[in-house]
């Protein structure tokens, strides 16, 4: 840039600036400024012309009275004047104001990109660099509409000088990051990756932070930067500090550049080129062996700018995860700095160590450092490395070392900042879970949670103990004994009470006979917590009394007295008068036999995933989920676990890991606890229906019918409070479902949840279930970009005549959705007849200020509303012959697309809808099923036969059903599947 000379040093100004630093009241700095600005005023109106160095010196006084917090509302003019002069001050001055007071809506944003247009045409490199400055600050959609198709090309060209490169490089990162639809992408993208073998590092270091931006979302457009940002990168790290002079920092040649080359690389896989890979890892060893040198200096800068380069390489080594000795070395490393005295490196240590842990190749050399993280637990003074540290002993955890990690966490959550016990608590449920080959010792280390840490114990984990104990009997006896002696301490917990009141509800009668916890004991103990517990958990325990009356018949006079009393029978609560007025009249009116049935023990809850699980991921935040599910390093875990043979459900349901829109995180239970699953213990009781009642109550498919049943006749579809209007389906043009529709539609015939769509804007997830005629479908929306959608309008439309025969009421979803952020859309349906066709859902909002729109197709098939059907074999026969007539029958023979396994067979006919009927096939290999398609006009009942030739990899389907469409479409829907 030119110098100033000694003429513009305005002395007018520093007079100006002396005189309010003089000031000693506020009262006399605005007299001042006043009149300063009475003065300028005059100036600007007077009939004589100004100067180019008196306008600057006037507008620089504007300036620095603006910047000293007083609206400025004049002067504007002046300064765009100054933008024409040829003095580089007077123009530098002109585009500083501009830059900061100019609106981007003002009257003058035409005169200024005038102004600017003609400065980036005058090849004046000066003159080019203040107006891409301006262009950068000011970063207006305007100025981006006017200049995005300038600037690539002289970031591009031949005859650019490297300080204009540098700022045109920033000027479009600008640009891009404000308004990324105005940038266009075209031959130059080709030619500014070239810019990484510019001889000037500053351009190089400007064209790597543009190229990290752009590569984001258009990859394969600068997919050749790999081979030269190694080119480049290798370059720095073998060259020696004396070098790169003008850009050596304290001893660290280009540290700036050569992280920004690394997070380049991130963006993208391992190089396929061997020559290049091999040159890279040469890279990432030099690192790592420069980081084993003694310090060439004692200053904190050369250390700081050191560790920059080295963890964000050790990053970059975990971004590839696929060199195991780089990534020991980087765990080696790592294990160095956990004892470090700067207590920021100890942070990033572990947190770097907790993405390692989840490595096969580096687990192991992590686990060596598990002393080391264990004192970091204990002793360290900052509350965030604590928290790190609970972090990497949770990712660390495996069968070996799990009771250890346990009892560790445990015994520091005693002393635990208060900011991170119920993150803790979550960690040690799921670790206790997951790793317990001795489920007394899970039991014993739920119910040390409640006591050490009650108040943080969600309802997660202490529903999880229940379901647990209720699927396995060799644990019931120590459950009930060992919550009997929990709650015999002065001090105890409410969420232990509901615990034990559950437990002892269920299986009290299993420590019954020993004297020390007999039936009146039992129901003392119980009974003593009742008046100091909330309303949730004394109707719980007025459940767990009536089932006492099941379980010891001696107790029904001391548990009637109770329930009798005016306290409970004109209790101010509904709930509890309800429950004592109900359960009083069953103890008084039924017989010992309709009792012993009403009050039967709970059976076994069904597999679902874990909401324990969903909730820390919840809590950890979206990019958290990698870190937590690690499971493919521990594939040995769901054999001791409860872990289960495929089911339907698990074959159907996708991956936790491919969950990328937390679809399977349980929505809040509704009442008391209702513990699920034996299998695997990581899945959750809350995820799909109500919860059950540990007492009375209804069924889960009845609590789910009356939650779907209509309010009233004449309205059947409103179910929800604030429905959105409904549209008419010709009244709008939706346009053509996407090419891939019918493909990702026909993922979800056999199962109900998983990503329906995904491009590089959005994701669409879909959870949903069916009972009957009736289904409740949840629609994610996700935006997976970083700018917010606008005008977001989800719509389902009925292709045809379809309102006929399917009934579908949407909710209202907010018409904004942020970057990141997710919004959910419940749609209520019900099958009022047969139908062929699925309805439609197009989708419609604003990105960038570009209007985008796709139409799907909804998956809601016919056979999501199939009642599974068990038939004896001559049943079956029986009714196959009455549906003989030809138009009854739709049968298909065609060729095998997956392998044919009889487990995934079977997974998927379950998964289909129909009932599974075993022993009438004569062919063992064959596959019958049974089922009736619920309408809300009539039912169709349906039969069909899977016939596999494993030799000729061909499958023979027949299906017969009461009504020809259905018939033919069920076959194709099926067929499709295989």
């Amino acid at each position: 840039m030119p110098a100033v000379s000694k003429g513009d040093g305005m002395r007018g100004l520093a007079v100006f600036i002396s005189d309010i630093r003089n000031c000693k009241s506020k009262e006399a700095e605005i007299k001042r400024i006043n009149k300063e600005l009475a003065n300028i005023r005059s100036k600007f109106k007077g009939d004589k012309a100004l100067d180019g160095y008196s306008k600057k010196k006037y507008v620089c006084k504007l300036l620095f009275i603006f910047l000293l917090g007083h609206d400025i509302d004049f002067g504007h003019m002046e300064a765009v004047n100054l933008l024409s002069s040829n003095k580089y001050t007077e123009k530098q001055i002109g585009y500083l104001f501009i830059s900061v007071l100019v609106n981007s809506n003002s009257e003058l944003i035409r005169l200024i990109n005038n102004a600017i247009k003609n400065d980036l045409a005058s090849r004046n490199p000066t003159f080019m660099c203040l107006a891409l400055h301006c262009i950068a600050n000011v970063g207006s959609r305007e100025m981006g509409e006017a200049f995005a198709a300038d600037i690539p090309r002289i970031l591009v060209a031949g005859d650019s000088m490297d300080s204009v490169k540098q700022s045109a490089a920033l000027c479009l990162l600008r640009l891009y990051k404000a308004s990324p639809d105005l940038v266009p992408m075209g031959e130059w993208t080709a030619r500014v990756v070239h810019l990484l073998n510019d001889q000037h590092m500053g351009v190089v270091t400007a064209a790597v932070s543009l190229i990290t931006c752009l590569c984001k979302k258009n990859p394969d457009d600068f997919k050749t930067c790999i081979s030269l940002a190694v080119s480049r990168l290798s370059r720095i790290v073998s060259s020696a500090s004396t070098d790169l002079q003008d850009y050596t920092y304290y001893f660290v040649p280009a540290p700036w550049l050569s992280v920004k080359l690394l997070r380049l690389l991130q963006c993208y896989p391992p190089p396929e080129d061997a020559a290049v890979k091999g040159r890279l890892v040469e890279c990432l060893e030099t690192v790592l062996n420069k980081a084993q040198e003694p310090p060439k200096s004692k200053k904190v800068q050369h250390s700081n700018a050191k560790n920059a380069i080295l963890f964000e390489t050790i990053s970059l080594i975990i971004h590839y995860d696929s060199e195991p000795n780089l990534l020991v070395r980087a765990c080696n490393q790592l294990g160095q700095f956990l004892q470090h005295r700067e207590t920021n490196l100890r942070y990033l240590a572990l947190e770097s160590m907790c993405t390692l842990a989840s490595s096969e190749f580096s687990h192991e050399a992590v686990k060596t450092h598990i002393d080391t993280v264990i004192n970091a637990l204990k002793t360290e003074r900052d509350v965030s490395v604590r928290q790190r540290a609970a972090d990497l002993l949770y990712a660390m955890c495996d069968r070996s070392n799990a009771k250890q990690i346990v009892s560790e966490m445990l015994r520091y959550l005693e002393t635990a900042d208060y900011a991170i016990r119920e993150e803790i608590v979550l960690k040690v449920a799921i670790l206790a879970e997951k790793y317990a080959v001795d489920y007394s010792w899970y039991v014993d280390t739920i119910l040390n949670l409640i006591r050490i840490a009650g108040d943080y114990v969600s309802e997660e984990v202490w529903y999880r103990v229940l379901q647990i104990v209720t699927n396995r009997d060799d644990v019931q006896g120590y459950a009930a004994k060992t919550v009997f002696e929990a709650l015999q301490a002065p001090a105890c917990h409410e969420n232990m009470v509901k615990v034990g009141g559950y437990i002892l509800g269920e299986f009290g009668n299993l420590i019954a006979g020993d004297p020390r916890s007999s039936p009146p004991v039992q129901f003392s103990l119980l009974h003593s917590k009742f008046h100091l517990c909330s309303v949730a958990t004394r109707a719980l325990l007025l459940s767990t009394y009536i089932k006492f009356i099941n379980l010891f018949p001696e107790t029904k006079a001391t548990i009637q007295g109770v329930l009798r009393a005016g306290s409970q029978l004109r209790n101010a609560d509904v709930e509890l008068q309800q429950r004592a007025v109900e359960y009083l009249t069953l103890s008084s009116v039924a017989s010992t036999d309709v009792l012993a049935t009403v009050l039967e023990e709970m059976p076994p809850f069904p597999e679902r995933e874990s909401s324990i699980l969903a909730k820390l991921k919840r809590k950890k935040g979206p990019g958290a989920a990698s870190a937590l599910d690690d499971g493919r390093r521990d594939a040995s875990s769901n054999d001791i676990n409860g872990g289960v043979e495929p089911t339907p459900s698990t074959v159907s349901t996708p991956s936790p890991s491919a969950d990328l829109l937390g679809l399977r995180a349980a929505p809040p239970p509704a009442a008391a606890p209702a513990p699920a699953g034996a299998g695997n213990l990581l899945v959750d009781v809350s995820s799909e229906g109500p919860a059950a009642q540990p007492g009375l109550g209804p069924t889960p498919e009845e609590a789910f019918l009356s939650e779907l049943e209509p309010p009233a006749p004449e309205s059947p579809m409103a179910l929800l409070a604030d429905p959105a209007p409904a549209a008419d389906p010709g009244s709008e043009d939706i346009g053509s479902p996407i090419p891939e529709a019918d493909e990702l539609m026909n993922k979800f015939v056999c199962k109900n949840n998983g990503v329906l769509f995904e491009n590089q804007l959005l994701q669409i997830g879909v959870k949903s279930e069916f009972r009957q005629n009736l289904g409740r479908m949840y629609l994610f929306y996700g935006n997976k970009t970083s700018v917010q959608f606008q005008s977001f309008t989800p719509t389902v439309v009925h292709p045809g005549d379809l309102q006929t025969h399917l009934a579908v009421q949407t909710k209202r979803v907010a018409a904004q959705v942020d970057g990141g952020a997710q919004v959910q859309q419940v749609l209520n349906i019900e099958c009022l007849r047969d139908f062929l066709t699925p309805p439609l859902l197009s989708v419609r909002f604003r990105y960038g200020g570009a209007p985008q729109s796709l139409t799907l197709k909804l998956p809601v098939t016919i056979n999501k509303f199939f009642q599974p059907t068990e038939m004896a074999a001559q049943d079956f026969f029986q009714r196959w012959k009455q549906l003989s007539l030809p138009q009854q029958e739709a049968q298909k023979i065609f060729k095998a697309t997956h392998p044919m396994d009889a487990e995934v067979t079977k997974a998927k006919l379950l998964g289909f809808g129909s009932a599974l009927l075993d022993n009438v096939d004569p062919n063992p290999e064959n596959f019958v099923g049974a089922g009736i398609i619920q309408t809300k006009a009539l039912q169709v009942g349906c039969l069909l036969r899977l016939e596999p030739n494993a030799q000729a990899q061909m499958y023979r389907l027949t299906l017969r059903t009461s009504k020809e469409p259905v018939s033919r479409h069920l076959c194709e829907l099926l067929a499709q599947q295989f």
